[in-house]
Order: structure tokens, then C-alpha cells, then sequence
């Protein structure tokens, strides 16, 4: 990890200027802190946050979506933590439209955590926005970093503190912490780590603000996107390698979902392993066992839990026992 002042490992090539900002407070040692943040992987840092030296005057979160068959509207995860906690909470549907609610509130500094919604002037220059994202900048910015980097097959991510500015994900960083990944990880387990350690990150950062030393270094490297999730990605195309078939699920099998059909129906498929046996054709289903296989177009899938059509979730084996006759998954 670093941040604030400290080194960060960077091409001796590159000529870069590390930038000092400062605010001014109005009580040393701490920063009045806007939060922005909407689901449960913002939590870890808005709890941080509260229990630190600085000031939380106020949440802005997104307004209460429907939910379920009633569609009954339901208050976001922030937006329920921040109630119990006694703090003000706006939810408008467009933050430009509590500009003024805002500025009364009085913050020196805003910590952004998957608000889900563009900031823009001006707010944006009102005060420092800070974002905790979840990778290593200038990789993966955009709506899906953990995602994207799952399906990638990256060895390595993390999370970065950067500055906001107009460009998306582009502005400067103040401090970033490492994740290997070995190919295990679904993009719950990962992001709910990623919001575990990054919180403190995001509470040192504002440490370093706070006493006048929080720096940044521009983003180096070529930059990737992290494009927002499609339905339609959630498929599963059996004549691919089982290695990326299994990264597919790892990555989107709760969003978008992963599912193939049975029958012309769909079937959902959970977080699967590759094998480097080859047990039949693509999407020809094999009993091994307590293991359930899947053959693809190199090597073989390892089921572990689907949710047959109309069904829920079940193992695998206890699925696959059931069967009366060969499956081929469409």
C-alpha cells in the first residue's frame, strides 16, 4: 500500500510531479466529510469514516428503488446504515439536484464509494472528491473493475483512492492496495475484500489531508475499461475453453447471471472450475463421481451449484444424480 507521501513504483521513465492539495478546516486534525456511496461494498469505508477523527456531515446516496414482485421501494444499503447511525441523507435522483443541501452541510472533502452516478459541476469543484475504486488505475476504471478483471484472468488488482475529475476515472492517485488473485475468487468474495481493506486506505488518506501532506501521482500506463455489465454476457458458450468459461462464472454468474438452456429453458450456472480432462463434447454433461463435468471446446467445467429451470439453487451432484438420461446443454 501507499499513500500520501509514499513511494509508488512507477517507470523510471516517466516524469511525474506528485501534487499536494490542502483544504481549509475548520478544526485540526479533521476533515468535515461528505459521503457518497449507494450499495454494501461502500459500507466497510462509510463506517470507517464515522469511526474516525473526521466529521461525516452527511450521506448522499441514490433514491429507494423497487423491489421485488410488491416493487415496493426500498432505501439503499448506505442510506439504511447511515439512518441508524443519526446522519442527514439526501437521495435525490440526480445529484445536481441537492447542490444546495450540499454546500449547506459544509464539507471540506467528499469520500465517493460506488455512488453509481456522475458528479458534476459544480460540485465537482467545490471541494476535493475522493474515490475508492476497485482496481489498480488506470486498469479497469469504469462501471465493472473487479468483473472485467476476474474475466480477464488478471493476476493482480486492488484498489486505488483517486481524485475526481471530468474524464472518467482518470484523476490522479492518492494511495492504492494490492489483491492477487488465484482463481478462485467470484466478484463477491474479491469486491467484498476490495471494500475490507480498502477502508482504511480511504480513512489514511483523509488522515494525511487532514495534516497537510495528502499528495498524488498522475495515472501511468495504458488504461483499460471496465464496460458496464449486459444482460446477454451472462451466457455460456460451450465451445469455449473451460479456463474461460470459468472465469465467465466467477465473474458474472450473480450479474448479470450465467445460465445456458436445457430443454429450451434456462438453467443457471454457479461459480465453476476448469479441469484439464475432456470428458465429451461441448456442453455433453458427465457424472464422475461426486463431480460433475461439462465438456467444453478444451477441457472440462466443473459444476458446483445450478438452479435447474423453474428450480433453485441446488449441488450439482445432487442435480446430476437425478438425471434419466444424457444432458447436452444448448
Amino acid at each position: 500500500m501507499w499513500y500520501g507521501s509514499g513511494a509508488w513504483d512507477v517507470p523510471h521513465h516517466a516524469q511525474l510531479r506528485r501534487v499536494r492539495i490542502q483544504v481549509a478546516l475548520r478544526k485540526i486534525g479533521a476533515v468535515r466529510i461528505l459521503f457518497a456511496g449507494t450499495p454494501d461494498v461502500a459500507l466497510p469505508s462509510l463506517r470507517a469514516l464515522v469511526e474516525s477523527e473526521h466529521e461525516v456531515v452527511g450521506v448522499v446516496t441514490r433514491a429507494p428503488a423497487p423491489k421485488g414482485r410488491s416493487k415496493k421501494l426500498v432505501p439503499s444499503p448506505v442510506q439504511q446504515l447511515a439512518e441508524e447511525l443519526g446522519l442527514p441523507v439526501l437521495t435525490p435522483h440526480r445529484i445536481g439536484e441537492a447542490t444546495a443541501e450540499i454546500l449547506a452541510l459544509g464539507p471540506e472533502a467528499a469520500a465517493v464509494v460506488a455512488y453509481g452516478g456522475l458528479i458534476r459541476e459544480p460540485l465537482l469543484s467545490a471541494f476535493p472528491w475522493l474515490n475508492l475504486h476497485f482496481s489498480l488505475l488506470p486498469r479497469w476504471r469504469g462501471a465493472a473493475p473487479v468483473q472485467r478483471a476476474i474475466e480477464a484472468g488478471d493476476h493482480l488488482t486492488g484498489a486505488s483512492v483517486f481524485q475526481l475529475e471530468v474524464g472518467l476515472d482518470t484523476g490522479p492517485v492518492f494511495g492504492s492496495i494490492e489483491a492477487e488473485l488465484d482463481g478462485t475468487e467470484t466478484s463477491e468474495s474479491l469486491l467484498a475484500d476490495l471494500a475490507e481493506r480498502g477502508a482504511p486506505l480511504l480513512v489514511e488518506i483523509f488522515d494525511s489531508l487532514a495534516r497537510g501532506e495528502a499528495s498524488s501521482l498522475p495515472q501511468v500506463g495504458e488504461p483499460t475499461h471496465a464496460a458496464r455489465l449486459l444482460p446477454e454476457e451472462g451466457r455460456i458458450d460451450w465451445t469455449a475453453a473451460a479456463e474461460l468459461i470459468s472465469r465467465h462464472t466467477r465473474a458474472f454468474w450473480s450479474s448479470p447471471g450465467t445460465w445456458t438452456t436445457l430443454g429450451g429453458a434456462r438453467m443457471k450456472i454457479g461459480p465453476a472450475q476448469s479441469d484439464g480432462v475432456q470428458p465429451g463434447e461441448p456442453g455433453a454433461v458427465i457424472l464422475d463421481g461426486m463431480r460433475v463435468l461439462v465438456g467444453t471446446g478444451a477441457g472440462a467445467l466443473v459444476l458446483d451449484r445450478v438452479a435447474p429451470p423453474g428450480k433453485q439453487w441446488m449441488d450439482a451432484s445432487a442435480w446430476a444424480r437425478g438425471l434419466r438420461e444424457a444432458v447436452v446443454f444448448e
